[in-house]
């Protein structure tokens, strides 16, 4: 039988987020406010609550953000240690670079900017069940042509590891959660660049190694797009990805106590309000992340967008589908739409002038 207790959990934060820029510009992906909190608060709140107790995290970009925050992980009821990626040394590098900060015979790896929705406790089960080497949470999408697919046979063992591909044999995706034997880390090549997929996986297939597909279609969603961030922090404020910090405060929006909104503000789509914001009379916010401090004039619309700390919006403006840099003033019945990216500090006067990124 599995033991959470006796299970270490590796999170692989490492990367720069460059699908989210100017966000992460200055700040790790992981640690973007997504539905009231750094999006790696999440999936601590989850492995505590499988009961898992020891957190390495793989860190690399801006280490010093995460270990600033949360520490040594006692107030999330967690110990926490860092190891820090000198360089970039792909999955497999990053997981053997934590090796030495493991202390049980089993560790459960996350990629640090996936949302998921994953019983955690039953995929350490299907590993001590099925006496893997490595489990690997496999989830079922609709369309899988864009993921790289991992097809099983009847008893759950892994075949093989596909590329994407236009016709793929199964809708089964490698949902970046693994579970390994630590003996299996250990023969990680150490010091250099390893990828898990390309690799490792079918290095161990080759060996004879037994390699589990943990399959479900719980929810799931890679938040490395704009579209995909929006869309997984409205599903966590509106309660259809689960995260045990937000039990009791699901719903249309998710407003800091501190943030000031005015009368007929209208709040929907599973919006976060975040701390010291200000929101004017008459303005609608639909479906959007707004960090902390930011301000929002009468009459403003900004629907499906992420609004970094310290932007002023002006009023009447309308923000359709776009990423605001933190600190960027958006003039009054300034009207940006199609996916148009502020960099941090930009001031766009008022003006009443419709910017896209076709324009």
């Amino acid at each position: 039988m599995s033991d959470p207790a006796h299970t270490d959990a590796v999170i692989l934060v490492g990367g720069r987020g460059t699908r989210l820029r100017p966000l992460t510009v200055s700040t790790p992906k992981p640690m973007l406010p997504t539905a009231g909190v750094p999006f790696l608060g999440h999936l601590l709140a989850r492995i505590r609550e499988a009961g898992m107790r020891h957190v390495v995290l793989g860190t690399s970009f801006r280490a010093e953000v995460f270990e600033s925050y949360f520490g040594d992980g006692s107030e999330w009821g967690l110990e926490i240690e860092y190891v820090v990626e000198e360089e970039a040394l792909g999955t497999g590098g990053a997981i053997r670079n934590v090796a030495p900060k493991l202390r049980f015979d089993t560790a459960m790896v996350f990629n640090g900017d996936v949302l998921s929705g994953a019983n955690l406790s039953d995929i350490l089960h299907t590993h001590a069940e099925k006496d893997a080497d490595v489990t690997l949470h496999l989830v079922r999408v609709p369309d899988p042509r864009a993921f790289g697919c991992v097809p099983t046979d009847g008893d759950g063992n892994v075949l093989e590891f596909l590329e994407k591909t236009p016709d793929p044999p199964t809708d089964q995706i490698n949902a970046g959660c693994y579970v390994f034997k630590r003996s299996v880390i250990d023969q990680i090549p150490a010091g250099r660049v390893v990828s898990v997929e390309r690799e490792t996986f079918p290095g161990l297939l080759s060996a004879g190694a037994r390699i589990v597909g943990h399959v479900d279609t719980t929810y799931w969603r890679d938040m490395g797009r704009p579209d995909d961030f929006v869309q997984g922090s409205s599903d966590l404020v509106r309660g259809i990805a689960y995260s045990p910090l937000l039990v009791g405060k699901t719903g249309e929006a998710l407003v800091d106590d501190s943030a000031g909104v005015a009368g007929g503000v209208i709040l929907m789509g599973g919006t976060t309000v975040g701390r010291g914001c200000d929101i004017g009379a008459g303005c609608r916010v639909d479906d959007s992340v707004i960090f902390d401090g930011v301000t929002i004039e009468p009459g403003a619309v900004v629907r499906g967008s992420i609004i970094a700390a310290g932007v002023r919006i002006g009023a009447n403006a309308r923000i359709f589908g776009c990423v605001i840099g933190e600190g960027a003033q958006i003039g009054a019945r300034c009207e940006l739409q199609g996916g148009m990216r502020v960099w941090p500090g930009v001031d766009i006067p008022d003006s009443g002038i419709r910017f896209s990124p076709d324009a």
